[in-house]
């Protein structure tokens, strides 16, 4: 079925304002946004493990000793600033047969541009027309917009990208980020921490020593894998497979440091998992941020990948519609891509990206694994918000295909059509995902979202969410699985449909609390921590 454009107008159009810190340094605020969660109506009701005072102002409980993660840090800017208007700098219309080398070209000619205060150098309109694509190309510039003038089929009026080549080619159709890598850290920066226990939610640790760091770095953190770990959560939880192994998936996060007093650091992104010394000693390293691409979009176009056969085959012309890769701070916005046989959008080695009113639609593939997986998130991953996305024949419409080095990815007023199974964590301890709002429609499966043990599925799936969670989601009368991993939680609050524990590999259900109660308050968990985290 057909469903309409929706323009998300509440949560992260606050205005960014300048403003300086204590310490004199240049910081920036953000006035809050709009349609605060406010007073809770009649009728409505709350979580036992957060709710919103009169003010707005919201108040937290634990469970276990632990509190619900805070996803209010999601989005280009941290979902603090609108996404920028880029002025046109240059222009181009399409060649006849392959426009690859055309479009590098014009790309070239805003990569040359100097960037402005806002770190743009400009964006390149692409003017209505079919441009057929020989080979992937990639945008590698930091402050580079590739515009188009619409996303409809009709190429007379819409800018339709078409990635032709092999069917199965394992390529992608267009490439946003440079060739940086995301765990590339300054020889020496390494400093342990030394707090003993630093919970979910909680940004302020101490390290043993401090000076080699500033306010402003980005900082790797690793919680090892150690032996002691693997134990505490049962190897992985991996069924019949072979357990997890000893260094194979430490827990990671990407995060810039805000305060330093003394040898207490605070950094900009509260924590989505635990940092237990008693299991393994934590530490943190500045990052080298060399190849990082910011501050790039891709709006308003049409990537319609070729393919050759049936649609229910490996025919598709690319693996992946448009990949983000070595990125920070960057957008896309309003755009339909189709026929992948993988991805439609897929992101990793990212920080901090919106990606906003897209559809990922028809993909072309078996309905088998490793395949079509509409809206992707991969190894190293974070901060990520998808809101007003649509997903359409998917296998897994919105996942998590990293592994413990994905946190903080929030889909938010989502929706999937004919969903072939679930959108999920899929392996290996994803941390921090939030459905919020997302919904399906006439599924074909009887499970559409699940934060759960995946056993020996896979290669060693194991469990494949911890400190999770679905908010006000409706399964459309499917299975929502929400399991408790060992050490951590995962939550089902005020969601629609057979919410249960109940998932294939049998484990303690985790929290779950109003299911198919209406009303639940705030009605966005998301908007209700961005509108805390800038009141």
């Amino acid at each position: 079925m057909a469903v309409s454009r929706r323009r998300f107008m509440g949560a992260g159009l606050g205005a960014a304002v300048g403003g300086v810190g204590a310490a004199g340094v240049a910081v920036e605020k953000e006035r809050p946004p709009v349609d605060p969660p406010g007073r809770r109506p009649d009728g409505a009701w709350s979580s036992t493990l957060v709710s919103v005072n009169p003010v707005g102002k919201l108040r937290y409980a634990t469970e276990g000793g632990r509190r619900l993660p805070d996803f209010g840090h999601a989005g280009y800017r941290e979902g603090g600033a609108p996404l920028p208007e880029v002025p046109v700098r240059h222009r181009i219309g399409p060649v006849a047969g392959d426009n690859s080398a055309h479009l590098r070209a014009a790309i070239d000619v805003i990569g040359a541009l100097p960037k402005d205060a806002s770190g743009h150098r400009g964006a390149l309109l692409l003017e209505a027309g079919l441009y057929e694509l020989a080979e992937s190309v990639r945008q590698p510039y930091d402050g580079v917009v590739l515009r188009g003038v619409g996303d409809g089929q009709d190429p007379a009026e819409n800018t339709v990208l078409r990635p032709t080549g092999e069917p199965g080619s394992a390529r992608n159709g267009l490439l946003v980020g440079g060739d940086g890598t995301w765990d590339s850290v300054v020889a020496g920066s390494r400093t342990n921490i030394v707090t003993d226990l630093v919970r979910v939610g909680e940004a302020r640790f101490r390290v043993a020593d401090a000076s080699g760091l500033s306010v402003g770095d980005t900082v790797l953190i690793t919680h090892p894998c150690t032996q002691d770990w693997l134990d505490a959560v049962d190897g992985g939880g991996t069924g019949s497979d072979a357990p997890w192994e000893v260094g194979s998936l430490p827990l990671q996060c990407s995060r810039r440091i805000v305060r330093l007093d003394g040898r207490n650091v605070t950094v900009d992104v509260p924590l989505f998992t635990d940092l237990d010394r008693s299991l393994a000693q934590s530490y943190l390293e500045v990052r080298d941020r060399a190849g990082i691409v910011t501050e790039a979009g891709v709006e308003d176009l049409r990537i319609e990948v070729a393919y050759d056969g049936p649609q229910d085959q490996d025919v598709s012309q690319a693996k992946h519609a448009l990949r983000l890769r070595a990125v920070e701070d960057v957008w896309i916005r309003r755009c339909t891509v189709l026929h992948f046989s993988q991805s439609g959008i897929v992101a990793g080695d990212a920080d901090r990206v919106t990606v906003q009113d897209v559809r990922a639609l028809e993909p072309v593939a078996s309905i088998d694994g490793s395949m079509r997986y509409n809206f992707n998130v991969e190894r190293r991953s974070q901060q990520i918000l998808f809101t007003d996305c649509h997903a359409q024949g998917s296998r897994h419409a919105f996942v998590s295909n990293g592994t413990s080095s994905v946190s903080g990815v929030v889909f938010h007023r989502t929706t999937a059509t004919g969903s072939h199974t679930s959108s999920e964590g899929h392996r290996q301890w994803s941390q921090g995902l939030l459905f919020d709002n997302h919904r399906e429609i006439d599924p074909l499966a009887a499970r559409t979202v699940s934060l759960y043990n995946r056993g020996d599925y896979g290669t060693g799936h194991g469990w494949s969410a911890a400190y999770s969670v679905a908010w006000n989601t409706d399964a459309a009368g499917t299975q929502l699985i929400v399991q408790q991993p060992p050490t951590a939680q995962n939550y089902a609050i005020g969601c629609f449909g057979d919410v249960s524990g109940g998932g294939p590999f049998e484990q303690p259900a985790g929290w779950i609390e109003g299911t198919d109660r209406p009303g639940l308050h705030p009605e966005s968990l998301y908007e209700a921590q961005l509108h805390d985290r800038l009141r």
